[in-house]
């Protein structure tokens, strides 16, 4: 297998081969964990801390039953009660983290950069839990391994990413990841949370659902992202719902057999239609949160072998 890198800051900078490698080793891991199989010497000796400088509750508990699973010792870092509060900088405190020789560290951070930067200032492998508008890779990954789990295939595939595109680190994510694997993406927007520039990077732009929708195998639903809005976006959650809330009218236009996604938390009424969530003939959200552990211990687990053997090189060398 082949994958290189030192940290999982983002898509942008993987390979197709080793976006692959991740996903079949989370494949392997997907079976494995429904077996109850456990591999506590992955990461035996290792030490996993998780700094999410945002609330979070899948990402976060996936990430720490991930490093639990693999046999890593996990600990979760309260940074509500951390030094930031207390006024110390980012690399005051990454420099402070590495002193005690973490050897994964896991980072959920409001701004975009944030995580990049503390990977520059520790030894360890850094993971991205997603920065600002940025990225977020293991949601990417996750719901490539879903939808090729569903689809027995992740290229030439017809994909809509419907809903906050100008928010999303999601969507940013997965137009890499998708890109990259040579599917076409439709984004389905309206106009004041679609960016500028998107047809640019090879998507197809639509500001109608029924347009957008047409023959697509893949209906990817966004959040809201009322956190990082400041400005009317939208003229009233009813009238969103109305017009791009995810319902059986419109997704009466995508495939038979179009699965549909939602990274969560899902407002139930305002992105999507409750049964439309809930139908286990169509939805494949509970699925989602599944693959999500087992991408996160396959991330973790390639990452570690990157490590161990950076170690090993350094001790020959010596």
């Amino acid at each position: 297998m082949t994958f290189r890198a030192q940290h999982l800051l983002g898509i942008e900078h993987l390979h197709p081969v080793e976006i692959t490698t991740v996903l079949d080793l989370a494949d392997k891991y997907a079976e494995e964990n429904k077996r109850g199989i456990r591999h506590k010497d992955v990461l035996a000796g290792l030490t996993q801390i998780n700094m999410f400088f945002e609330n979070s509750t899948r990402t976060q508990a996936s990430f720490e039953l991930a490093g639990m699973r693999l046999g890593a010792d996990v600990m979760n870092m309260s940074m509500q009660a951390s030094s930031i509060k207390k006024g110390e900088t980012l690399i005051d405190t990454a420099l402070t983290l590495n002193a005690m020789h973490p050897d994964l560290l896991v980072v959920r951070h409001p701004h975009s950069g944030a995580v990049d930067l503390l990977a520059q200032k520790v030894n360890g492998a850094v993971l991205n839990a997603g920065d600002g508008r940025h990225e977020h890779p293991t949601q990417a990954l996750l719901d490539a391994l879903t939808i090729r789990r569903a689809k027995g295939r992740l290229h030439r595939l017809s994909i809509a990413i419907c809903g906050d595109i100008a928010h999303s680190r999601v969507a940013r994510s997965n137009i890499m990841l998708l890109g990259k694997m040579e599917n076409r993406i439709r984004l389905i927007a309206p106009p004041t949370l679609m960016p500028a520039g998107m047809a640019d990077l090879g998507c197809e732009v639509f500001d109608n659902m029924e347009e957008g929708l047409r023959d697509v195998d893949v209906v990817m639903m966004l959040r809201l992202q009322k956190e990082r809005m400041d400005g009317g976006f939208i003229p009233s959650e009813r009238e969103y719902f109305h017009r791009y809330g995810l319902d059986a009218a419109k997704l009466a236009f995508a495939k038979p057999d179009a699965i549909v996604m939602h990274p969560g938390p899902m407002n139930r009424g305002v992105e999507i239609d409750g049964n439309i969530a809930d139908d286990i003939n169509r939805s494949v959200i509970q699925t989602q949160v599944e693959m999500g552990v087992a991408v996160r211990m396959a991330a973790m687990d390639l990452l570690a072998q990157n490590l161990r053997a950076r170690r090993a090189e350094r001790e020959i060398t010596a």
